[in-house]
């Protein structure tokens, strides 16, 4: 049974708590959203295995998860990056936030979110219990794909990705 880190607004650890019962009462948990890119500036998306309890069969970034108890953000996130994609890289924090959403399966996504980015470009294994499919797109095919198909990201994607565009714009200006 996985356990995610309680929170506070600041991210301070205030506990833990078993994952599924976090987001049946709408706790806020740390958590982390990973960015790859390759050289060719393209991003690696994800789309979500038809399975998953929610958000499913919704594009989004490369992977998302919570660290357990006793795990640094950087440590799962390499973690579950080889778990769900088969590769691991050098991953950055470039920023966070918090955000709170509910589904209609009655679970309330409420997370503290550390935006991690990597570069990367080998092959991709993903884990078909995770990964329905991925593709890598150009920054200017997501935000034309965004504009028309904005229901087909997740929630928190629609928060991360302006994160990650403010991060390349100062690293290129």
């Amino acid at each position: 049974m996985k356990k995610v880190i309680l929170v506070d607004e600041e991210d301070v650890e205030i506990g833990s708590m078993e994952k599924l019962e976090a987001h049946e009462r709408g706790l806020l948990h740390r958590a982390f959203s990973i960015f790859i890119m390759n050289d060719r500036k393209e991003m690696l998306l994800q789309k979500r295995a038809n399975s998953k309890y929610h958000s499913p069969g919704l594009w989004t970034n490369a992977c998302c998860s919570h660290p357990a108890p006793g795990e640094t953000v950087l440590t799962a996130a390499n973690h579950r990056l080889k778990e769900e994609l088969g590769f691991n890289c050098v991953l950055t924090e470039i920023g966070s936030f918090s955000y709170k959403t509910s589904f209609s399966n009655n679970l309330t996504e409420h997370e503290f979110d550390h935006v991690l980015l990597g570069i990367y470009n080998g092959g991709i294994q993903p884990d078909p219990n995770e990964v329905q499919d991925y593709k890598w797109v150009s920054v200017q095919e997501l935000d034309a794909d965004l504009t028309v198909n904005r229901d087909n990201y997740t929630f928190w994607f629609h928060i991360a990705y302006p994160i990650l565009q403010h991060h390349l714009e100062v690293r290129n200006a």
